[in-house]
This record gives C-alpha cells, structure tokens and sequence, in this order.
C-alpha cells in the first residue's frame, strides 16, 4: 500500500491580514517556523515521503521556500496561480502528481495538531472506507453529523443558518467538528468533476450515501486552526 499526503496551501489567507500582507499564509511562521514546514515534518515523521503542495497566493515564495530548504520528502508543486480550485478541486487537479498512490493524506497547512497520523491512517486502511475525516468535540458554526455506532458521516448543519443537510438516517446522531486532516482512497479522484472549484465537504455529502464516509475521533491531545490572525495571537502575543 503506497500512501502519499497533499497540503492545501493554496489559501488566500485574507482571514490572517496582516500577516498575509507580504507572504502566503504558508509561510506565517509559529515560534520561527513557518506553518508549512510544520506540517510537512508531521508529515514525513509519520512514515510519508511524497508530498504534494498546492499553491496559488504568492505561490512563488512558497516555491522558493521548498527549493532552499531540505526535508527528508520529495516535494512536488500543483500550481494554481492561474485559478483558485478549492480543496477537492485542488485535489482532482493534482491528479498527475497522485496517480501512483493507494492511498492520500490530506493536510490543511493552517492546522497545528498532536494527532498520529499513522495510527489514522491504519485505521482508514483497515476500514476499507472511501475517506476518513479526523473529527472532535469542539465548537463550531458548521457541523459534521454522524450516526454513532458507526462513525458513518450522514450529513451536516450549519448552527448559525439554520441549514441541515441529511443523507442517511441516524438512530443516534453525533455532531462534530472537522479537523482538516482526511485520509482518501486514490480511487475518489475519479468522482471529483475536472476544472471546477469545489470543496471536500459538499463532496463528500454527495458520495456519502453511496460511499462509506466515517470520522475519526482524535479527543485527546493539541489541536488549533491557526487560519484567523486572533488565532495566531492566542499562541504568539501580540505582534
């Protein structure tokens, strides 16, 4: 079984101005170490030793950043300086540079974690599921709702709107939040529509009923979406 990982870096980062003013939200460092090479060295210490990096904002710094810098990966670029895709569009564009993996590890670059990654990863293998999403307990406006006994994703719901989305019925619903790290088989890139921007969460409510979908509970240990500037302060100070 070959595993690759995908870092979504391609991001605006507008929630993370000023920071973003000069560099890509990659680039932000956390304690002297930018948030991308964070999440690569997660990567490889996991046993993953072929990256991709999507880019688009200031994709040229994040590109001078990987050739001067050694990591124990190779490390290919997706480009999508010409067009912003998403995440799963992000990922069907980067087709060519995935083809050869059983599996992908899906990692947002703005995500600071403790989560073993191997351990996940075995146990989306073992599953035999379509994707595995990494779920916990923690607030949010945008839930994910699975049935409990299971851990089968059946739908959605968005707290501050009103929204539900259900696919499939639920005897006990568990609603959680997503944590911005998935592990997908190679074999969803080809149910992801080519040259649409469109992100993983509809997707994977459109595959659900069809698809096994289950989430991956991480209660213990670190976890921070660092994508907002406040967030960034919380572990920095104020700049």
């Amino acid at each position: 079984m070959k595993t690759k990982a995908m870092i979504f870096a391609a991001g605006l980062g507008t929630r993370l101005y000023p920071l973003t003013q000069d560099r890509p939200k990659a680039l932000v460092e956390i304690h002297g170490k930018t948030l991308l090479e964070t999440v690569i060295r997660r990567i490889t210490d996991a046993g993953i030793h072929e990256i991709v990096v999507n880019v688009h904002h200031f994709s040229g710094l994040v590109k001078e950043f990987l050739s001067t810098h050694t990591f124990e990966a190779d490390i290919l670029v997706s480009d999508e300086t010409q067009f912003l895709l998403d995440t799963a569009g992000g990922l069907k564009f980067a087709e060519p540079l995935l083809h050869d993996a059983d599996h992908i590890l899906l990692h947002n670059v703005d995500i600071l974690s403790d989560l073993d990654l191997k351990k996940m990863i075995d146990s989306h293998i073992d599953s035999h599921a379509w994707a595995t999403l990494a779920v916990r307990e923690r607030e949010t406006s945008r839930y994910l709702l699975f049935e409990k006994a299971t851990m089968r994703l059946c739908g959605w719901k968005n707290v501050k709107s009103g929204e539900i989305r259900q696919i499939l019925p639920m005897k006990e619903e568990l609603a959680l939040g997503f944590s911005g790290i998935h592990v997908v088989k190679r074999e969803i890139l080809d149910l992801i529509p080519a040259g649409q921007k469109l992100s993983m969460t509809p997707l994977y409510l459109d595959l659900a009923q069809d698809h096994t979908i289950n989430g991956y509970m991480h209660p213990e240990g670190q976890w921070m979406d660092v994508g907002k500037y406040e967030d960034v302060k919380k572990l920095m100070g104020d700049f």
